[in-house]
């Protein structure tokens, strides 16, 4: 039995936060990690996913700006390259050598709860360990933060054909010649975006449109674009069946859709239809909790339902996607420093008596996490960039919101000339017609994802709009879309 202050379960990027933050005030504290140090954000997702992006976004870019030379194809294995060093080419040493240097132990191995407190870790096969099966106590805190994985739905067939998941997407070593994608959420649009640039003939499955959490104009804009890099786009359609009869040979998806039953046969075969909470082999049935759903949790991140330990003070806190509350690394990384800094707050580095003192009297609810609430940020690299935060205009009519849109083409601004003769993008934010802040923003363009944070200050914030007229926007940039705003909206 080791004994630490503080065991976080996960050593993803939202782990590494709620340790760092834990441990900041003198509390001992113990990450626990099945696979490699920084987890699905690291290696698999984020980070690789953006560096494949963004050498087509480069070239379209230069395409777009006259008196740049066309650079042509992509040259796929400096691309493929480019990924592996981003990712470390697997090898966690540097985020490891972080932990170290925080002073933070790490424990290698699969870490479950077994009792109030009280963390089992067993070897994962394949992975290095840290000594067999062993138990990790915690003085103070657990927190979760274990991630999600994806959701292959019920499809006949589908599992036998050993389709690509968004890890298998990001971390191929070699291109195919086609591609068939299920799903029209940010993974399937992106990859979709990735392998179209890289040279592969791309079909893309959608049930509805693309980008369903985003404005509408959005996913259009977004289906637009791939339509004239040539991907085959299809709304209203249903897998039904899939077939590989060859390991590694082609694979062949039904799809039922308004003209009947359908074949597509490609390479391979992406599934991006979501994500579920890893909660089911977390060890929370040990504590009285449910394993099938995500870790519910308050504003604090302590977990709802988990008994509290002496002195009043929860024990059990979670962050990141393993909550369901907002399923982005950034979005995570937040609710982490949050936990963190509540668990810090709540008992301290007074470590000899942590199991004795009552509940601090000092408040910390001041580090409730709020913004993934209504503040919400998102964005896909897709070509146009996507970016948005707080509701859609139909979430928040939805949710009887006084709320007005106010809309303006991006390419009307000087700064969209300058950038571009064919600069195309829109820009909306929703006001809240009683209080006359900002509820919410959506951009679509060049590099959206670059103007999304002066809206997100300004949803945080509650900035009136009388005072955010004051807020002067440089010319001639694309943000002086804020001044067409207010300008649009009578002020």
């Amino acid at each position: 039995m080791q004994t630490y202050d503080v065991i976080v379960i996960g050593a993803g990027a939202v782990g590494k936060n709620a340790a760092d933050r834990a441990a900041r005030t003198g509390l001992s504290v113990a990450v626990v990690e099945a696979e490699l140090v920084g987890g699905e954000c690291s290696y698999w997702a984020c980070i690789p996913s953006k560096t494949l992006l963004r050498p087509g976004a480069a070239r379209a870019a230069a395409r777009a700006t006259p008196g740049v030379a066309d650079p042509g194809p992509l040259d796929a294995a400096a691309v493929l390259a480019w990924r592996d060093e981003m990712t470390g080419e697997g090898d966690d040493s540097g985020q490891v050598k972080w932990l170290e240097l925080a002073g933070i132990a790490l424990v290698r191995g699969h870490g479950r709860l077994v009792e109030e407190r009280t963390v089992e870790v067993t070897p994962e096969p394949g992975v290095a360990d840290d000594g067999g099966t062993h138990l990790l106590h915690a003085r103070c805190a657990v927190i979760v933060a274990t991630g999600s994985a994806p959701v292959l739905p019920p499809v006949p067939g589908l599992v036998a054909a050993n389709p690509w998941t968004s890890r298998e997407a990001t971390a191929v070593e070699t291109v195919p010649e086609s591609l068939v994608v299920i799903g029209g959420g940010v993974v399937g649009c992106e990859m979709a975006t990735v392998y179209s640039d890289l040279g592969t003939r791309v079909t893309l499955l959608a049930r509805r449109g693309l980008l369903g959490g985003a404005e509408r104009f959005a996913g259009d804009a977004v289906a637009d674009t791939l339509r004239e890099a040539g991907v085959d786009v299809r709304f209203g359609t249903e897998a039904t069946e899939v077939s590989r009869p060859e390991v590694g040979g082609p694979v062949t998806v039904t799809v039922q859709d308004g003209r009947g039953t359908q074949e597509v046969t490609a390479a391979e075969l992406l599934v991006a239809t979501g994500r579920r909470p890893r909660t089911g082999d977390v060890g929370l049935d040990s504590v009285g909790l449910a394993t099938d759903a995500p870790l519910g949790t308050d504003d604090s991140m302590a977990v709802l339902g988990a008994a509290t330990a002496a002195g009043g003070r929860p024990w059990l806190f979670a962050c990141g996607d393993v909550t369901g509350r907002a399923a982005t690394t950034h979005q995570g990384k937040y609710e982490a420093r949050v936990a963190g800094d509540v668990v810090a707050t709540l008992y301290g580095p007074d470590n000899g008596a942590a199991e004795m003192r009552p509940a601090p009297e000092r408040s910390w609810t001041r580090y409730a996490a709020s913004a993934d609430h209504g503040a919400r940020t998102q964005v896909v690299f897709t070509r146009p960039q996507v970016a948005w935060v707080g509701p859609t205009e139909a979430e928040a009519r939805a949710a009887g919101l006084p709320v007005r849109a106010v809309a303006y083409d991006l390419s009307a601004v000087s700064g969209a000339g300058v950038t571009s003769p064919d600069y195309a993008g829109r820009a909306q934010v929703l006001v809240d017609t009683e209080r006359e802040v900002l509820l919410g923003a959506t951009f679509v363009g060049p590099d959206a994802g670059e103007m999304l944070h002066a809206a997100t200050i300004a949803v945080v914030g509650e900035v009136p709009l009388g005072r955010l007229w004051h807020a002067v926007p440089a010319f001639p940039t694309v943000s002086e879309v804020w001044l067409r705003f207010a300008e649009e909206y009578g002020l």
